[in-house]
């Protein structure tokens, strides 16, 4: 999936096993097994913890 319209900045990250198992979890519970749309919503929860 291109996002280059969107001109943002790529970021990686690693997680542990245990956090992808979490990841999944979530994902299968709550978004229909789509692990793309679990991470967009802990990526939104965690932005918006930092405003705080």
């Amino acid at each position: 999936m291109t996002l280059d319209h969107l001109d943002m900045e790529e970021v990686a990250i690693e997680l542990e096993e245990t956090e992808i198992e979490a990841l999944d979890d979530l994902a299968f519970a709550d978004y229909r097994d789509s692990r793309e749309a679990a991470v967009r919503d802990l990526l939104d929860e965690w932005l918006k913890d930092r405003e705080e």
